[in-house]
């Protein structure tokens, strides 16, 4: 929990947290984010890190849980294990955000002391379904200076029972939590230090990408910018996916035989990449667009065992499931692409989301869809039971309007990334709604104005691979536009300039190995034929 001020001893606890916050929108003086920096609000007079000095603190539904002075490099929180070092003092409040009568969304606002802080914030978002706070994102913007948040989403457990006949507590987790706490956070913010931050970031991937999509699509004034990287916001159909891939690989009612282990889904991969790395012009290890790989070039089926099994083959049920997760679920009836299949050469990482005896994400089905502990997912229906659950849980957690026409015309930037190599979250999901707004903003020109989709070769889910996937200069206080995420969204927001020239890396043991431009979609990084292929210079974006 910190240190707290030592003057906060003497006041009863009861009195301290009496206070209360409000998560009604606006408020906060961030009710325009396209008109620059936002004055002082007259009178305002910044506060103390004590909680007596907030006690008179009035913002409806919400309230103060503690606050507490943190000195330099010494926050240690006792749920995470993520690298806080390099800290600055900063004062660091808690509190409950309830939107609803049901509602409990607990979170975290920290704000650097002093001139540490560059009147700026970040909030941050999660992962799955998990309550913990992002803290290892926390630091990260709260290094270059940002004031951050972190939420746990509204729930407090790691399991999915939270939301047995709680379609507010799933509303939160799926849609609301960012937005509740963002309200009251910058409202927190300008009590604390006299002053409305003069703008505000997302950050956020997997879930967190999820997040700045239900940001962007619904809340559309709270940020100037956000940061979502390999977005699950497809959420109902992501699911579908995790049970397709379940029952793809293994025979019918049969929860423990597995066609494809882990073994032989690297196998794929290496074969994959031995046929298609060379494609861009550089060997590197790395299938730069797996679109390119197609079936003249490697074929899955070329692997099959002319035999019995054995280690360099697959058998004919290896190859079937392979085809299957390649392909993405269908409708049996209707033949419609329910999620789209996955880029050749994330198949090593498919086993992570293939479920030991049952699906990944059972329990979206069992207790929030069909509310039955006794739920067999071999009975599942991915006609008739597709269309009830989009009925029934679409509507509370899946972001995928096209519509952001109300976000771009408060100025706000989306800058959205996603690892070619990811097997969590397709990216041609991504590609898929780049296409889909598109076509909503009617021209490429258009589009460029507030979005940018990154497509990061051999990038997993959020983060590592084989390629230059690192984005973030993660302990600089101040990084390089061009190399640095949080920086070139900054640098969009405030300058106009937009992430075209960005340089991703890829590190080892603390030292850059190699760079690569990181192009905006639908362009690619071309090599220019001669010079060091690990030098981001000898390529351009075509």
């Amino acid at each position: 929990m910190g240190h707290p001020h030592p003057a906060s001893a003497a006041w009863p606890l009861a009195l301290i947290l009496a206070a209360s916050l409000a998560a009604c929108g606006g408020g906060g003086g961030d009710d325009d984010d396209t008109a620059g920096p936002r004055p002082e609000p007259p009178g305002s007079v910044a506060r103390a890190c004590q909680a007596e000095d907030f006690a008179d603190v009035q913002i409806a539904g919400a309230r103060i849980t503690g606050v507490s002075s943190i000195p330099a490099g010494t926050y240690r929180p006792a749920d995470s294990r993520q690298d806080l070092d390099g800290l600055p003092a900063f004062c660091r409040i808690d509190a409950v955000a309830t939107p609803t009568a049901s509602s409990q969304i607990n979170f975290q606002l920290w704000v650097p002391e002093g001139a540490a802080w560059n009147g700026k914030l970040v909030a941050t978002g999660n992962g799955g379904y998990s309550p913990a706070l992002s803290y290892g994102d926390m630091a990260y913007a709260m290094r270059q200076g940002y004031a951050v948040l972190g939420g746990d989403t509204g729930h407090q457990t790691e399991d999915m029972l939270w939301g047995v006949n709680n379609p507010e507590k799933i509303i939160d987790w799926g849609t609301r939590s960012i937005n509740a706490i963002t309200t009251s956070g910058k409202q927190l913010l300008t009590e604390l230090r006299g002053t409305a931050a003069s703008r505000a970031y997302f950050l956020g991937c997997s879930t967190g990408g999820h997040q700045g999509f239900a940001e962007a699509q619904r809340y559309p004034e709270d940020f100037d910018g956000i940061i979502a990287g390999a977005p699950g916001n497809n959420r109902t159909a992501l699911n579908i996916e995790f049970m397709w891939r379940f029952r793809s690989n293994r025979p019918t009612n049969d929860n423990l035989t597995q066609f494809l282990t882990p073994a032989k889904l690297r196998l794929i991969t290496d074969r994959a990449v031995a046929a298609c790395d060379a494609l861009d012009g550089v060997t590197d290890g790395v299938i730069d667009d797996p679109r390119a790989c197609t079936a003249d070039k490697f074929d899955v089926a070329s692997l099959q065992c002319t035999g019995g099994d054995a280690a360099d083959c697959l058998t004919a049920d290896q190859l079937a499931a392979a085809r299957n997760i390649y392909q993405g679920p269908r409708n049996p009836r209707t033949n419609a692409q329910l999620y789209p299949g996955w880029p050749v050469g994330s198949e090593s990482g498919w086993s992570g989301y293939m479920g030991s005896t049952e699906p990944v994400r059972a329990d979206f089905w069992r207790y929030w869809v069909f509310d039955d502990p006794q739920w067999n997912w071999w009975t599942f229906d991915f006609d008739r039971d597709v269309s009830y659950a989009y009925a029934k849980i679409a509507p509370l957690v899946d972001q995928t309007s096209a519509d952001l026409s109300a976000f771009k015309a408060a100025g706000g930037k989306l800058m959205i990334y996603h690892g070619w190599s990811d097997p969590v979250v397709s990216a041609y999901d991504s590609i898929g709604y780049y296409d889909r707004v598109l076509a909503a903003q009617g021209s490429r020109t258009a589009l460029d104005e507030f979005y940018r989709l990154f497509l990061v070769p051999g990038m997993g889910h959020c983060s590592g691979g084989p390629g230059a996937t690192s984005l973030r200069a993660e302990g600089d206080a101040a990084p390089d536009p061009s190399r640095d995420l949080l920086a070139a969204m900054d640098r969009w927001v405030e300058q106009g300039t937009p992430p075209d020239d960005f340089v991703a890396a890829r590190m080892a043991a603390g030292s850059v190995q190699r760079t690569r431009p990181l192009c905006p979609y639908p362009t690619q990084a071309v090599y220019g034929g001669s010079g060091d292929p690990n030098d981001a210079a000898n390529y351009a974006c075509r």
